[in-house]
C-alpha cells in the first residue's frame, strides 16, 4: 500500500501548522478543558491539539476548510472520541448553533492571520453563545489587542475588543513552533466576552463609527479628528479634553462620548 503524500500548507488558507510538543501542551494548560464542556476548534489543521483536547473533552466540533485535511483528520481523531467536523468557512459559519442550553462555546484555534481580525468581530457578534475563545495569533495583533491607554499599540480594535470582552495576552509562540515557519512571531490569547457586557454601548454602529474616526489620524486632537461627528463642546461634556488624541482615551470614555452623542 502506497502512503498518501504529506500535506502541504496551502499558502491561501494561510496554513501553518503547529508540532511544538512543549507549545501545544501550554495551550492545553492553558484551555484547561473538561470533560462534557463544549469545544469548537477553528482551522484544526493536522490535529495537533485536536488530538489533545478530544482526548479530555470526549467529543467536540472542528470548523475545517480545506477538504483535503478532513478525512485525515477524522482517521487520527477516530479512537479518541466523537469529533464532528464541519467543512465551512469560519467567517461565515453561525457558531451559535453548537450551543446548548448549559454548554456554552469554547472556542479554540490557531488563526490565519489574514482573517483573523474579522472572524473575532464575526465571533462576538454571538458573544452570547460563547464562555471564552483561546486563539494563536500574530503578536502584533494580539499587542493591539490587550493594549492600554496612552501606549503606541493601543488602537481601534483595542477599543473595539475590549469594549465588548476581557482580553489578556498568555504567552509569545516563536515561527520554529510551526511548520511552515511564518515570517512573524505568534501569541497565544484569551478573550472572556463581557456578560452583561462590561460598557453599555446604546449604538454600536455609531461607536464603531466614533472610535474608527478617532484613530483615523493617530496625530490629531479630537477636536479635529471627530469633527464632523462631534462639536467640541458636546466632547466637553463628556468631560474630555478635545484637546486630547483618541490614544489616550480610555474604553469608557469612548462609550461615555458615542452614548452621549446618542442620546443628543
Amino acid at each position: 500500500m502506497v502512503n498518501p503524500a504529506p500535506h502541504r500548507a496551502r499558502k491561501r488558507f494561510g496554513q501553518n501548522f503547529l508540532h511544538d510538543p512543549g507549545i501545544i501542551q501550554r495551550i492545553v494548560q492553558a484551555i484547561a478543558p473538561q470533560p462534557g464542556e463544549n469545544l469548537v476548534e477553528i482551522g484544526p489543521g493536522q490535529g495537533a491539539i485536536t488530538t489533545e483536547l478530544l482526548t479530555l473533552v470526549g467529543q467536540m466540533h472542528a470548523i475545517e476548510l480545506d477538504r483535503d485535511l478532513i478525512t485525515p483528520l477524522a482517521q487520527r481523531c477516530a479512537s479518541l472520541g466523537k469529533l464532528q467536523i464541519h467543512n465551512s468557512d469560519a467567517l461565515k459559519f453561525d457558531f451559535s448553533q453548537l450551543a446548548e442550553a448549559g454548554r456554552p462555546l469554547r472556542v479554540v484555534g490557531n488563526l490565519p492571520y489574514n482573517i483573523s481580525t474579522p472572524l473575532l468581530f464575526h465571533l462576538l457578534d454571538q458573544s452570547d453563545q460563547i464562555l471564552d475563545m483561546h486563539f494563536m495569533l500574530q503578536k502584533e495583533v494580539v499587542d493591539r489587542m490587550a493594549a492600554a491607554p496612552g501606549s503606541k499599540t493601543y488602537g481601534r480594535l483595542s477599543v473595539m475588543l475590549q469594549a465588548r470582552a476581557e482580553v489578556n495576552s498568555l504567552f509569545n509562540i516563536g515561527p520554529g513552533a510551526f511548520n511552515p515557519p511564518p515570517k512573524v512571531e505568534s501569541a497565544f490569547v484569551r478573550l472572556r466576552p463581557s456578560k452583561p457586557s462590561a460598557y453599555r454601548v446604546d449604538d454600536w454602529p455609531l461607536f464603531s463609527k466614533l472610535v474608527s474616526q478617532a484613530f483615523s489620524q493617530r496625530r490629531k486632537t479630537l477636536r479635529n479628528s471627530l469633527s464632523k461627528i462631534l462639536p467640541a463642546d458636546t466632547i466637553r461634556a463628556a468631560d474630555i479634553d478635545p484637546g486630547s488624541r483618541a490614544e489616550q482615551l480610555s474604553v469608557a470614555e469612548f462609550v461615555k462620548l458615542a452614548n452621549l452623542h446618542h442620546s443628543g
